[in-house]
């Protein structure tokens, strides 16, 4: 999403694999030193920041404020940083403790569930209010509040010496890839607009789940996926506001007409499977909890007791610092070590290779993997249960031809059995807020970002974004082919944002698979249509299911087009998909942002077009159309 957005009336935007790995474990072991174990406390890297209740809340709020202050506009900086608040209660009513999330920042809590870490105070999201021209309107948004997270603790609103505005909610103003998970917030509602800054105040995410939330002020958000849990009460929607599993959520409400709701609910989450997150047991001793997969559920998982899963000790954890080579990460990885990798970026000069059924990698503090000489940055072999989580994989200045690869081409083979052998549907492969970025910061080029081979993988949150703007941008220079690419069978994906890629944004391949929520922008750079079109087709669709799937679904789904250097750009379809009863699309719509760029049709040729005079949203209700 850029700094931008100009609307009349609303806000826009923006698995044989046993012996392998075997075989790799004594070849490896040679490459890794066996030191003794490590001491309590914990190292949990120089970036990881742990607070006990029994610390002055004053030095508390001076810590968080220094990391808010360094990281707030630090949307392209190599900090990364983990706040961990062990069990008990920090701050009062009469002194509570509030602060800003910036980027790179992950905040959480250690307890095993949400209750056990109190916060009575606030921590919030605001606008940026950007540098403009003098005499300009302000430009004060949301748009580019990406790379941070909430999750694991219970907010007990306290205002304390804020202002009247600041004192009216719990400010959680994001756009893409700032999931708030495992959260319960009492005491305010939960506003994911920032409504005391000057304007524009749009706003463009975003993610929950697993959460117990008060009223929700949705606001300017275009669009937004909440996924099991429940909502008190919810207002406003722009063009996408998706629920599954959410008790209390608005009725599916997708109105054609211009301005009014565009609700999808869900009464369950088809398949689910919450993120795994680090703990500190009754014993003081660190956990990693790994949730156990659900199906057709709804609601928050420790709603009525603890979430189902299983612990594993920290000591069955190969604990990563930045510097850490990706020989010795592999040695772990082969010797069946799980692996946490703590906030930093790691450079990685060979694919780190995912081996064994059930490994868990983890990252904290957004932890970042950028793959240098054109390797793949991380794959895994063909086995069931693997669970990656809280990455971020930022391309490297050499084309690598994916960044995350799901399992091999035997997957595929597999998929053909009516009882796949290497991937199962109760112990799923899974991903969590993992992330993507090509470009940016710096020159990233990259032919895939995630590929998906694995059958009965979850995508639960994902954000794969060729970068509009930053450092190493260009139609030549930060190059990308596509964002998603889902070969396996049985995959669903539960908040799937992917933007800017230069052919088709996503293609799904695979049988049965089926998407809540997707979020897409076209790529912003093409400089003429002849760069940008294939077999007589204007552009590359946003949603590609391939031409020989039968069986495929998908709900609340948004393409955007905004063509900056060549508004007279034409999109012929956003969604292409074969024409056989199987194939179903639910509420799906396109925008033209910005008067410039259009799109034709929405699902293949049908749907009215969105222009520079008309900006829609053009909506499908359904298809195939009754």
């Amino acid at each position: 999403m850029l700094l931008r957005r100009q609307s009349p009336s609303r806000p826009r935007r923006r698995r044989t694999a046993t012996v392998l790995a075997t075989a790799l474990a004594v070849a490896l072991v040679p490459l890794i030193a066996a030191p003794a174990q490590a001491a309590a406390p914990v190292d949990l890297g120089p970036n990881t920041i742990v607070f006990d209740p029994s610390q002055p809340i004053e030095q508390i709020q001076a810590t968080v404020d220094a990391i808010a202050t360094q990281q707030v506009p630090a949307h392209f900086g190599q900090g990364r940083y983990a706040l961990l608040f062990k069990p008990g209660t920090y701050g009062t009513p009469e002194q509570p403790l509030r602060f800003e999330v910036g980027y790179f920042t992950e905040v959480a809590g250690l307890g095993q569930d949400p209750g056990d870490v109190v916060i009575n105070g606030a921590i919030e999201v605001y606008n940026q209010c950007l540098p403009v021209p003098e005499g300009a309107d302000p430009n004060c948004i949301a748009l580019v509040n990406f790379w941070r997270s909430l999750s694991n603790l219970t907010i007990q609103y306290a205002a304390g010496d804020a202002d009247g505005c600041r004192s009216s909610a719990n400010f959680w103003a994001v756009s893409q890839a700032a999931p708030m998970r495992r959260v319960n917030v009492t005491g305010a509602n939960v506003s994911l607009m920032d409504y005391c800054t000057a304007g524009p105040q749009y706003a463009s995410g975003g993610f929950i789940a697993d959460s117990t939330l008060p009223f929700v002020v949705s606001g300017s958000q275009q669009q937004f996926l909440v996924r099991n849990g429940s909502v008190a009460g919810w207002s406003n929607s722009v063009w996408n506001q998706v629920f599954a599993g959410v008790q209390g959520a608005p009725a599916t409400n997708f109105s054609p007409v211009v301005g009014e709701p565009k609700y999808t609910t869900l009464d369950t989450t088809p398949a689910s499977k919450e993120k795994p997150y680090l703990y500190v047991d009754d014993a003081g001793k660190y956990q990693v909890f790994v949730p156990a997969a659900q199906k057709n559920s709804a609601g928050a998982t420790w709603a009525a007791g603890s979430t189902p899963g299983k612990s594993l000790p920290l000591s069955k954890f190969f604990v990563a610092k930045p510097g850490d080579s990706a020989s010795r990460i592999n040695t772990a990885l082969a010797l069946g070590k799980n692996v946490l990798f703590t906030p930093g970026v790691y450079h990685v000069n060979k694919t780190l290779n995912v081996l064994w059924p059930n490994q868990v990698v983890l990252g904290l503090g957004l932890a970042t993997i950028i793959p240098d000489n054109g390797v793949v940055a991380m794959q895994t072999l063909d086995v069931p249960g693997i669970d990656i989580a809280g990455i971020m994989f930022d391309a490297g200045t050499k084309n690598s031809p994916a960044l995350l690869q799901l399992g091999t081409k035997l997957s595929t083979l597999d998929g053909k059995h009516k009882k796949p052998l290497l991937s199962s549907a109760n112990n799923p492969t899974a991903v969590q807020d993992v992330f993507f970025r090509i470009g940016g910061e710096d020159v990233g080029k990259a032919t895939q970002s995630l590929v998906v081979n694995t059958n009965q993988t979850i995508i639960d949150h994902t954000w794969a974004w060729r970068a509009d703007h930053g450092t190493g941008v260009g139609w030549d220079i930060n190059t990308a082919e596509t964002g998603v690419l889902v070969n396996g069978n049985d995959v669903t994906a539960t908040g799937l944002f992917s933007e800017h890629y230069q052919k088709y944004n996503v293609i799904w391949n695979g049988e049965r698979g089926k998407t809540i929520m997707f979020q897409n922008e076209l790529p912003y750079d093409a400089p003429d249509q002849a760069s940008w079109q294939h077999d007589g087709v204007n552009g590359w669709a946003a949603y590609k299911v391939g031409d020989k799937v039968k069986v495929h679904e998908g709900w609340g789904m948004g393409a955007y087009i905004y063509t900056n250097v060549n508004p007279t750009l034409h999109l012929s379809r956003a969604y292409e998909v074969p024409v056989t009863p199987g194939v179903k699309l639910h509420n799906v719509l396109t925008v033209s942002l910005n008067a410039a760029g259009t799109i034709d049709h929405v699902v293949n040729d049908t749907g009215d077009p969105v222009t520079p005079t008309f900006a829609g949203p053009s909506t499908v209700l359904e298809w195939p159309v009754p």
